[in-house]
This record gives C-alpha cells, sequence and structure tokens, in this order.
C-alpha cells in the first residue's frame, strides 16, 4: 500500500480512537509529508474541522509555490468545503481513498484541472460504512444530511 495513503488511514483511526469520525488526511511535498489530520469535529465541537482541513491548518502557512508541488491524501473524497480549500490553494493532485460511501466536490476539483485518483482502498471503504451503521446520527450530522 502507498506510503502516504497509509499515513491517512493511521489519521483516521486515531480521530475515531478519540471518539471522532474516521476520515484522514495528509499533505505531501517533494515527497515528504508536511501536514497531516483528521476529522475533529466532534473532538473540537467545530464546524470546519474535516480532516482535509485539519490537515491544511496542522502545515502551517505555505507559499503558494509550495502548494502547486503538493498531493492531499484523504481516505474519503473530500466535502465541498474541503474540496474548496484545494482549489483555492491550487494542490494539482488529490488521492482519495474511497468515494463509494461519499463521494464529495471531485467534479469541482476536476472542473478546476486537479487531478484525482480515486483508489477504491478495502480498509477506507470497511472503516467509513462500519462507522456509518454504527452512528448514522453522526455521520448525517458532518455531511449536514
Amino acid at each position: 500500500m502507498d506510503q502516504f495513503l497509509q499515513a491517512a488511514i493511521d489519521e483516521a483511526r486515531a480521530g475515531l480512537a478519540e471518539g471522532g469520525i474516521p476520515i484522514g488526511s495528509v499533505l505531501v511535498c517533494d515527497g515528504e509529508i508536511i501536514g497531516r489530520g483528521h476529522n475533529q469535529r466532534v473532538q473540537r465541537g467545530s464546524v470546519i474541522q474535516h480532516a482535509e482541513m485539519n490537515c491544511l491548518e496542522n502545515a502551517g502557512r505555505q507559499p503558494a509555490a509550495i502548494y502547486r508541488r503538493c498531493t492531499i491524501y484523504s481516505t474519503l473524497s473530500p466535502c465541498p468545503m474541503c474540496s474548496g480549500a484545494i482549489v483555492l490553494y491550487k494542490i494539482p493532485r488529490v488521492v482519495i481513498g474511497e468515494n463509494i460511501t461519499f463521494t464529495g466536490g471531485e467534479e469541482t476539483m476536476r472542473a478546476h484541472g486537479i487531478h484525482l485518483e480515486v483508489l477504491q482502498n478495502e480498509e477506507c471503504i470497511r472503516m467509513m460504512q462500519d462507522f456509518v451503521r454504527t452512528f448514522p446520527d453522526l455521520w448525517n450530522e458532518d455531511i449536514g444530511v
């Protein structure tokens, strides 16, 4: 398995262990992780701390030239908010663990020339489907249902 997807899965597991939603993300520049994060809506009582937003926050301020060399990995298809941040910072590549459970803002990202790679990773699928089955109300709250 790709080491960066594995790092995102590790982040998702950390979020689940904290009582949160198991979605993880890492930001990679030139072959190195420069940011990592996981969904912390529950832990922080936040409406914006999705995995990708948390990852970008943890990467700190970066020059535009850095973002343009990055790939962001996410265990689940980024929602419209997170997709908007990816578009805003012109991150050119997104590797998605799975989009069966949820398909976020993929069309928006593609429309802005962002290359998406969807892996349909079995571990990502199983983790999310187990979570949705066990905590449907929390999942529905997270995606705005």
